[in-house]
């Protein structure tokens, strides 16, 4: 599938994060290529997924472009999305259709900068898609212009510097929208059709990507049970 055909897949859409960390119930290949399959019975047009074995199982079970990443933890960083070009190559042999990384202004580990990794990205795999997890307006505009093919909202409230954020970030994706060329898919912190639909028909987000509310079932669980004791307490 080449660039045009991936994105039109996902333009205007809702791409599902189908992840699960060790510690999670539902860890495991096996399992989330059928949350995958699950996601795109209900009319995903993609899906977001974390380590190469879970994406390898989620190609095989659907037809749907994936945007693979792979969390990994550096002493020496704070960066943990796809943080090496090591990682990448783990990626596209999985075959993952897009690859995303953390494109904040964070050194990477052994001190390597964002333009350090990308320039090494784009030398040994010149033909992938890149999309880049940012945090602030500036972050997405200097990712753009470097070259990454796609910007997503994905670590506003997730970094040092922007956490407290009230997310949904709407503020920051609408500027984005309105600012660059590429496209701008929105990300972190949807938890309502509602919010997707302001992202995405509202906003005009390329697209949107929903995680926790649709494929970690003991978060959705916990919130119902809150919100039942929440009218327990008010009685």
């Amino acid at each position: 599938m080449d660039k045009k055909k991936i994105l039109a897949k996902l333009k205007g859409g809702l791409i599902v994060s189908c992840q699960a960390l060790k510690d999670e119930p539902l860890h495991g290949a096996s399992i989330m290529a059928k949350m995958a399959l699950a996601a795109k019975m209900g009319g995903a047009s993609g899906i977001r997924a974390n380590g190469a074995g879970d994406i390898a199982a989620i190609k095989k079970a659907v037809d749907l472009p994936v945007i693979g990443i792979i969390k990994k933890v550096f002493e020496d960083s704070d960066v943990y999305i796809t943080p090496t070009i090591k990682e990448v190559g783990l990626l596209v042999k999985a075959g993952a259709d897009i690859i995303a990384s953390d494109a904040t202004g964070r050194i990477r580990p052994r001190g390597v900068s964002l333009g350090e990794f990308y320039a090494g990205v784009r030398k040994k795999y010149p033909g992938i898609i890149m999309m880049a997890d940012i945090s602030t307006f500036e972050e997405g505009v200097e990712a753009a212009a470097m070259g990454f093919d796609i910007v997503a909202t994905t670590l506003s409230g997730y970094t040092s510097y922007t956490r407290g954020k009230k997310l949904p970030d709407f503020r920051l994706l609408k500027k984005l929208v309105e600012t660059l060329k590429v496209p701008v898919i929105a990300e972190g912190g949807i938890g309502e059709p509602d919010e997707l639909k302001k992202a995405v028909r509202e906003i005009n987000a390329f697209a949107a990507v929903v995680g926790t509310a649709i494929t970690r079932p003991q978060q959705i669980t916990g919130r119902f049970v809150s919100c039942m004791n929440e009218r327990k307490a008010d009685r």
